[in-house]
């Protein structure tokens, strides 16, 4: 799977995931790495490698795979890249087998910039680089930074691509990258190169960083976001960089961030029929939220709910969970029906007690009601 987007590659959680990085696999590799460097023990490789995967979770398994490549590659990092080099001339180097490779450059390589940057612009559309990378903004911000304004250029789209993603602040499982947590106009000026992409790929990748951005610089993004509206390019294209980027600000209700997307907060649109049923669950069972919505103009609006759940001591932050984007038009009810179930996941655990459900429309609460939940 050429450039394949490790979404969760750091979760660790899922055993489909981390069973990816198999004894198999790394037979393969193995085999891929003998063909590319015929003094190769793969044998040697391929015994430690594969012993005491289980147990492991997913990152841990790359990291496993990884020190066992170096253990069996050329001491010498500038001597090992070439046999990677080489390997890359093979199709069966693809996939997920290429991940620990990636975290071998990233430790192994970190001292060898001028290698091991190049590398990673090959290896990249075999399997992302965009986690192997963020050791090298950290550590060698120049040298990197002129590699990302070399692949903006460049006609493959996964290395465009990583530079937009491998800079993101915030980018899930990839650690924070502080610098641009702190100041992320360095960043900005790579997206403003990246924002009229051809590919949906690079894109969207583009909007997940803006809508880092804006988890902590809100007004900075809101911005840019302007910025990018107003500054031609394909109108269609940036609208929706834009709007995904402003999609967590959108759902803290922000107002300029839904006026920036056409969204006006004091809309006036009205709630009736509302009703959330059964008024007491336990957990692991559902709700059913019903309402009815209308406005004297036609009004764009931005429908979602929100569940406050109850915490280990109080109420927690609330959760905004997307419904539906609707043009309401005059004088005419428009329903709403949703079925959410109030049970734990990987990130959330739930605790029995009050859980307040609330309609928001624009930003804006318009209904809420109170349902109890007690232990399953």
């Amino acid at each position: 799977m050429p450039g394949a987007e490790p979404q969760t590659a750091g979760s660790g959680g899922s055993k489909d995931f981390k069973d990816r990085i198999s004894p198999a696999a790394i037979n393969r590799l193995a085999d891929v790495l003998l063909e590319a460097w015929e003094p190769f023990p793969a044998e040697r490789f391929a015994g430690p490698a594969t012993r005491g995967l289980t147990g492991l979770e997913l990152k841990a398994r790359v990291v496993h795979v990884a020190d066992a490549l170096a253990a069996t590659l050329p001491a010498e990092f500038p001597e090992a890249a070439k046999v990677l080099e080489s390997a890359l001339e093979s199709e069966a180097f693809d996939g997920w087998i290429v991940y620990p490779v990636d975290d071998f450059v990233a430790r192994y390589g970190i001292d060898y910039p001028e290698i091991s940057l190049p590398l990673m612009g090959r290896l990249t559309s075999r399997w992302s680089c965009e986690f192997a990378i963020r050791p090298f903004i950290e550590r060698h911000p120049d040298i990197t930074f002129e590699y990302f304004g070399r692949w903006i250029g460049s006609d493959d789209e996964h290395r465009r691509r990583l530079v937009s993603e491998g800079s993101r602040p915030r980018l899930p499982w990839g650690g924070h990258l502080r610098r641009f947590r702190e100041d992320p106009a360095p960043a900005i000026a790579l997206l403003d190169r990246l924002v009229d992409d051809p590919s949906p790929y690079v894109r969207k990748s583009v909007a997940n960083h803006l809508n880092d951005i804006a988890r902590d610089h809100p007004a900075l993004a809101i911005e840019t976001g302007r910025r990018w509206l107003e500054g031609g390019g394909n109108p269609g294209r940036r609208r929706w960089i834009v709007a995904r980027g402003m999609r967590s600000l959108v759902k803290q209700g922000v107002p300029a961030a839904l006026v920036l997307l056409g969204y006006d907060p004091e809309a006036p649109v009205t709630i009736s029929e509302f009703v959330v049923e059964p008024a007491s669950i336990r957990i692991g069972e559902s709700i059913t939220i019903g309402f009815s919505l209308m406005a004297p103009e036609p009004t764009p609006a931005i429908v979602d709910y929100v569940v406050h759940h109850a915490g280990a001591n109080g109420i927690r932050s609330p959760k905004v969970f997307k419904l539906k984007t609707v043009e309401l038009e005059p004088g005419e009810q428009h329903h709403f029906q949703k079925r959410h179930s109030i049970r734990e996941v990987s990130v959330r655990r739930i605790y029995p007690g009050p859980h307040q459900v609330e309609v928001q429309v624009n930003g804006r609460v318009l209904a809420s009601a109170i349902v109890e939940v007690t232990a399953g």
